[in-house]
């Protein structure tokens, strides 16, 4: 019998079934043995209960059951022992509290608990947030169909990753979109805009879960956008020819983009490959701030803006639905009145809502948590690889053990662009400090003062660097392209047999897939060559794979360098960052600020 037939039987509620596990922030059947059955094995009562209407009972079991063939009776011998205690029955709908036994005192009658949709479900559990637009943990049981139905999601073939890993640093690109779909969007400045990408965080997710980073792309960023393969209605994929000198928002809906070429265009200016977007449109927010009950803000001067239509005083207030979405939006309200100005403005309404959507009101309620799950499934669209109820209640509950104290939201560092002129209107990377930023997320350090859970790993990488090296000229190894530019398996080789020694090196040509990062793959008797052939390359120690050795052409052992994404050129040190750089204007979750 499943879930749902059990929490059904015998007239039992099903809500008093699930209960919230403290450990997992998760609601679990806890079904009570059935009431005819005693705690210990033992005689029966002298007097039997009555059967109910909808017990099972077999024949030789029942009061009237008639005699066997044998001439015995049907009915088991009445019992002389004391009657054994038994496990009390689950409590049912519409029947007295059980009498107390005698001497004993007995508890309160309960009172009788007001049906709600959301007691008839496993609730939506857990969660800070699957970055603010996600929302809240797991799917109930009998919901889990409706939410399903609710997503949406868009096929951008390799841009994305084929499903979500627990035990893996994460990237989720957060975009949201200008399109003036829905109820009541359509008076927003461009109703005929196609969706560019009007706001765009990029959210990593460290491995060991102790900080994540929300780095802010500004939409005015200009860009060299990438060749998009982009799948059309018909099955068919297109190539969407790339431009240069563009804005970053064009990566989305211009000339028929999707969020792939997005997530395409973010890996261009960044470095950092996205595994998964997350996209909405207006509406996300109108939903999202109503279905938790609104959003604390604060104001530091009185704010009146024509264009979004926002109206408030200065102090503190609390926003959604359409106020929310107005306050998110105006730009002419705060500092310089430019994007970048809004950029900060909806980092503190993030921050806010992340706040509001981990507190215990909203996790201990499941009426909000219900509402949020159905609004947050409503306002997504996602990629194929995410696009279920559970792998998005996985990547929510990954979120929830980040403390809010150790997420930092932050911009890419920009200059004005040159180009512009006087008019200040769009944006280019800083290459002096952009670089540092982008580095230290791709290596996954953190932005704030956490105490690592992996210090025990990279203890351990470290160690591999330890210890005698061979002679380069001993070093036999063979070069493979797992992500490096086009020809960098044959320009590492060259490097290393003309300028640094290592004469029994080969091109292995490209590598099965890419990765993010080089690595070294060696048997245990050739950690003396891969030690050296660290040292020459710049590796760090957690490059160094110890594993099996591959035999050459000659039935010779070599091992294996697999050049990653992060591959610079032959010559250039691939050492991490052990602590990130300071970024102006940064900040962190459970900071309160004021707008203005």
């Amino acid at each position: 019998m499943d879930a749902q037939g059990r929490g059904r039987e015998e007239n039992i509620d099903p809500a008093d079934q699930w209960v919230l596990n403290p450990n997992t922030g998760e609601y679990e059947l806890r079904l009570s043995p059935p009431s005819a059955q005693p705690s210990v094995p033992g005689p029966r009562k002298p007097a039997p209960r009555p059967a109910d209407p909808g017990d099972d009972a077999t024949p030789s079991a029942r009061p009237d059951a008639p005699d066997t063939p044998d001439g015995r009776s049907g009915r088991r011998p009445e019992p002389e022992a004391t009657p054994a205690r038994t496990v009390p029955g689950q409590r049912r709908r519409g029947t007295p509290a059980e009498q107390p036994a005698p001497g004993r005192r007995g508890r309160r009658p309960q009172k009788k608990q007001k049906k709600s949709r959301t007691k008839k479900v496993l609730a939506w559990t857990g969660g800070t947030m699957a970055f603010v637009l996600v929302g809240a943990g797991c799917a109930g049981y009998l919901v889990l169909k409706h939410l399903e139905g609710n997503i949406a999601s868009t096929d951008v073939g390799d841009a994305a990753k084929d499903g979500f890993s627990k035990d893996e640093a994460f990237n989720i690109l957060i975009i949201g979109t200008d399109k003036r779909t829905g109820k009541g969007n359509e008076g927003y400045g461009d109703k005929g805009s196609v969706g560019h990408a009007d706001t765009n965080i990029l959210l990593h997710v460290s491995k060991d879960r102790t900080n994540a980073t929300a780095l802010s792309i500004p939409r005015d960023l200009i860009v060299d956008i990438p060749d998009c393969p982009t799948k059309q209605p018909d099955g068919s994929t297109k190539v969407i020819p790339g431009e240069e000198n563009v804005r970053f928002n064009t990566s989305l809906g211009q000339s028929g983009r999707d969020a792939g070429c997005t997530m395409r265009t973010v890996k261009e200016v960044t470095g950092i490959q996205p595994d998964h977007f997350m996209m909405a449109d207006f509406n996300a927010v109108k939903t999202l701030t109503t279905a938790v009950g609104g959003v604390d803000i604060c104001l530091k001067h009185d704010v009146d803006d024509p264009d979004s239509h926002l109206k408030l005083s200065a102090g503190e207030h609390t926003v959604e639905g359409e106020q929310a979405l107005a306050f998110v939006r105006t730009r002419h309200s705060f500092g310089n009145q430019g994007d970048l100005d809004r950029i900060k403005v909806q980092q503190q309404f993030l921050s806010s809502l992340m706040r509001k959507m981990s507190s215990s009101d909203t996790l201990t309620n499941p009426t909000k948590l219900y509402d949020l799950a159905d609004a947050a499934t409503k306002a997504l669209t996602v990629d194929k690889g995410i696009d279920k109820v559970s792998t998005l209640k996985d990547i929510a509950l990954e979120l929830k053990k980040v403390p809010t104290k150790n997420i930092t939201f932050l911009t890419v560092p920009v200059l004005d662009n040159p180009a512009d002129g006087a008019v200040r209107k769009t944006v280019i990377v800083n290459p002096e400090q952009a670089p540092s930023v982008f580095d230290s997320i791709r290596n996954d350090v953190s932005f704030t003062e956490v105490r690592k859970k992996q210090k025990k790993e990279k203890d351990d990488a470290a160690d591999r660097l330890k210890g005698t090296q061979s002679a380069a000229s001993e070093v036999r190894v063979r070069v493979l392209n797992g992500g490096g530019p086009d020809g960098a398996a044959q320009q590492t080789l060259t490097w290393l047999q003309n300028t640094q020694g290592v004469l029994k090196s080969e091109n292995g040509g490209n590598a099965p897939e890419k990765i993010d990062k080089t690595t070294l793959e060696y048997a245990p008797d050739q950690a003396p060559q891969a030690r050296k052939l660290a040292a020459i390359m710049g590796l760090p120690g957690s490059a160094l794979k110890p594993g099996e050795s591959v035999t050459n052409a000659q039935g010779l052992p070599e091992m294996t360098l697999t050049l990653g994404r992060d591959f610079k050129g032959a010559g250039v040190p691939l050492t991490t960052p052990t602590k990130a750089p300071k970024v102006d204007g940064q900040s962190t979750a459970d900071e309160v600020k004021c707008a203005g």
